[in-house]
């Protein structure tokens, strides 16, 4: 695996880049909207000085590290910030995580950035990536299938700051060939986990 920091990537219809301040009001209307936000593990941001925290506190550090791919989504019609698409915990999980503001949802959109992020992993020698949904939002599901993502297992955990119990299906895609590789840890760490029978 070599180093790299969100290296821009374009698809089709899209720009994948590192987020700026200048983004800050395409993000609060992505990050404050409750219906967007309603699976994700925050609660909506209310006003543009939440998102500018976020951006210095939670965005900013990542793009100071050797590894990270953390997109902001944007069209190449006008580079507004539309959503975004990030790995978080890289080296362990690789876990896979995005949103899209509503109006450009069921486009096509989510699954072209992910499966573009997924591509430059794998070109970057990353093993495999993992991602997670709730069961009540199956669509986030179908991006995993569309990125190529394959079934492995639910569990159940608190999820917090929400305080309540989430089911999750976990996703994994292995890029390296190595078929038989299946990510454990929320398996080992929860006591509820089960094989569902996913179509």
């Amino acid at each position: 695996m070599y180093y790299e920091n969100t290296p821009p990537l374009e698809t089709e219809r899209l720009i994948l880049r590192k987020f700026t301040e200048h983004d800050i009001d395409d993000m609060l209307l992505l990050y404050g909207d409750e219906e967007v936000n309603k699976f994700l593990p925050w609660f909506p941001m209310k006003t543009r000085g939440d998102v500018l925290n976020y951006f210095y506190n939670s965005i900013y550090p990542v793009y100071e590290k050797d590894i990270a791919y953390s997109y902001a989504i944007s069209q190449k019609l006008d580079d507004r910030v539309i959503g975004y698409v990030h790995v978080n915990d890289i080296g362990d999980s690789n876990d896979m995580g995005y949103a899209l503001r509503k109006e450009y949802w069921h486009k096509g959109i989510t699954s072209e950035a992910c499966a573009a992020v997924a591509d430059r992993l794998r070109k970057a020698g990353f093993p495999y990536i993992t991602a997670t949904h709730d069961i009540n939002n199956p669509y986030s599901g179908e991006v995993m299938k569309k990125v190529g993502m394959a079934y492995r297992y639910s569990y159940r955990e608190l999820w917090q700051p929400k305080g309540i119990y989430v089911t999750f299906r976990m996703y994994q895609l292995n890029l390296d060939g190595n078929s038989e590789r299946v990510y454990q840890k929320y398996w080992d760490k929860y006591d509820v986990h089960y094989i569902e029978n996913i179509v």
